[in-house]
């Protein structure tokens, strides 16, 4: 087998042998080879020419754009080439090992620690993300950015660099100088604030996500982008919503996590993209503020009992959405990027631990804080959001496939966050109600 440094190497090979034309074109891509030579990409070679390939002798050299080599990307070359008779395919790795044996390299230690990056890591997810990598693989290998300044402390815990989704160049630059080979996609305008800029969610969600799409297919790299109960739509099942169905969401969010599926499993499927998704329900965390989600109620509800003992609801109080522990959320992603690909019968899953409504978690947390009072004051854009998404997940392709189990449940996460937020507002000089 190939290791997957050789594979991707094969991506900027060009052969040159006897016989003309002397200009050659596929798939956009031009070269010129000079008189009585002609020039074939190894990428098309191999699957359309490969007896051909078995009689040529390398030669010269020259490297092309990564992204033109069809059919070459990552996990895809080798799937393609084990298809291939069994005499071939051991004469082209004989080719393939003095190609490699020519530029004095080696295939990576298999135990070498994956280099991350995540983008839009100053969001609600991305700093513990950060932390629960750091303590995995190293402090020094797992690199935050975003286009926003980082607080002291998430300064000082580690690497971090200005990345801004749509500065195609600069993150180029940031993935060939770190050597990254995982990357995490977090950048993303959420479902209120998308709906409150439909354009500007459109540049970030869409435009950033095919840079990012490029530069992982370019680079080899294994991707993780999330997707959301916001991918779901008011046609599809809600009770629960499964993995394959129906999805036709009615946010500029919504669609352009679908959109971020389907681009992800068709470059999978074609190319071999190690393309990796999670549909994320609603995340619950102590450590950061609301974003601009619709789920965001179930966070502030917190914060709001331990400082004023009341909090206004932009939801009815019989709005039932799925929700999840931030801690089995960091812990569901690295899991799954951590899984084989052999283990895996989709690129896209629904991941769930609960499902409740603001009055079940208001009564929840009267156990702990009597004195709560909730008033709604239901808001037609969340409303209808909320409205149009699945009630529960059904997660049972990814507790079968790569063994995915929540810890936390409606009671746990309601003991947790108070005492942590309790704590927090103590070490701080604040009141606590």
């Amino acid at each position: 087998m190939f290791a997957r440094s050789e594979l991707c190497r094969l991506e900027t090979v060009v052969l040159f042998s006897q016989e003309p034309p002397a200009r050659w074109n596929s798939f956009g891509l031009t070269a010129t080879a000079g008189v009585g030579s002609r020039i074939i990409f190894v990428g098309f070679l191999i699957f359309q020419h490969t007896e051909l390939l078995l009689d040529m002798n390398p030669g010269v050299r020259v490297c092309v754009p990564t992204v033109a080599l069809l059919g070459m990307f990552c996990r895809g070359c080798l799937s393609r080439v084990q298809s291939l008779p069994r005499r071939s395919f051991s004469t082209l790795h004989k080719r393939m090992s003095r190609w490699n044996s020519v530029e004095t390299s080696s295939p990576l230690p298999s135990q070498e620690h994956p280099r991350v990056l995540i983008t839009g890591g100053l969001g609600q997810l991305g700093v513990g993300l950060a932390q629960s990598l750091r303590q995995l693989y190293g402090r020094e290998n797992v690199i935050l950015s975003d286009i926003k300044k980082p607080p002291p402390h998430v300064f000082t815990s580690g690497p971090f660099v200005y990345a801004d989704v749509l500065d195609y160049k600069h993150l180029r630059e940031i993935i060939v100088n770190n050597r990254i080979t995982w990357l995490i996609h977090y950048s993303a305008l959420l479902s209120a604030v998308g709906e409150a800029n439909v354009a500007l969610a459109r540049k970030i969600n869409i435009t950033g996500l095919h840079n990012v799409l490029d530069l992982a297919l370019e680079n080899c790299l294994r991707l993780f982008v999330p997707s959301t109960i916001g991918a779901f739509g008011p046609s599809s099942p809600r009770d629960p919503a499964p993995d394959l169905c129906i999805q036709r969401p009615r946010t500029i969010y919504g669609v352009s996590k679908v959109h971020g599926e389907l681009m992800g499993e068709y470059l999978h499927h074609k190319y071999g993209l190690d393309f990796r998704c999670l549909r994320y329900p609603g995340v619950i965390s102590v450590n950061s503020s609301p974003g601009g989600g619709t789920t965001d109620y179930a966070v502030q509800i917190f914060h709001d009992a331990l400082s004023t003992g009341h909090h206004e609801c932009y939801l009815r109080p019989d709005t039932r959405l799925p929700m999840m522990h931030v801690s089995d959320c960091h812990r569901a992603t690295v899991e799954f990027m951590q899984a084989q690909e052999c283990q895996m019968s989709l690129r896209t899953y629904n991941i769930a631990a609960m499902s409740f409504t603001p009055e079940e978690v208001a009564q929840e947390i009267r156990k702990h804080l009597p004195h709560l009072k909730v008033t709604y004051n239901p808001d037609s854009v969340r409303q209808n959001i909320a409205d149009s998404w699945p009630v529960r997940f059904d997660d049972t392709n990814a507790r079968r496939d790569w063994g995915w189990a929540p810890a936390f449940g409606l009671e746990e996460l309601v003991s947790d966050m108070l005492h942590f937020i309790r704590a927090k507002r103590t070490n701080k000089g604040l009141p606590v109600s």
